[in-house]
């Protein structure tokens, strides 16, 4: 679930700046606050609190990870890490065809203020696009970038380029 400060106000009935201090670790939330936190998010509050976590090891099979991108022009990826409350790092796998892209070139970034990316390519050629800059990368290179920065990736090789990216979520201190 991708949800903007804003979205969640609106489900939460918790006001988008508490809802801002609250995830900047500047207040701390009354238990009626992150019950209604929790409700926006279609939690309950020991799934948002991590009180009810059945053990330490999550795994995700192959066949249940979440799919995206948009394969009609040559992208796709599968996140590999599972949707854990109050996870701050995804891990996704993405495939590009050659000549694809990640995003259009005006297309705003995703990712939240302060995010990192790291991507390491598995196989082919890439080149990363961030912030008016152009980056190639072969096989075995990887790159880390701020990625609440406009960016996309293409491959501009001619065989399919396959690429691990994780996103850590708020590091950066702006």
């Amino acid at each position: 679930m991708r949800l903007s400060l804003r979205d969640l106000a609106e489900r939460s009935g918790v006001s988008a700046p508490m809802l801002s201090q609250v995830e900047r670790g500047e207040t701390s939330p009354t238990l009626s606050v992150a019950a209604r936190i929790a409700g926006g998010l279609d939690l309950s509050l020991s799934q948002l609190l991590r009180l009810d976590e059945g053990g330490t090891v999550t795994v995700v099979r192959a066949g249940e990870r979440a799919a995206g991108g948009a394969r009609s022009r040559g992208h796709s990826y599968e996140v590999l890490t599972p949707p854990l409350p109050g996870q701050r790092a995804e891990v996704s796998l993405h495939a590009l065809k050659p000549g694809a892209l990640t995003a259009g070139a005006d297309d705003p970034p995703m990712h939240e203020p302060g995010a990192r990316e790291t991507a390491v390519v598995l196989e082919g050629a890439l080149r990363l696009h961030c912030d008016g800059e152009a980056h190639d990368l072969v096989e075995g290179d990887s790159v880390t970038f701020d990625s609440d920065l406009p960016h996309r990736f293409e491959n501009p090789g001619r065989a399919p380029t396959r690429f691990l990216a994780v996103v850590s979520a708020g590091l950066r201190r702006s």
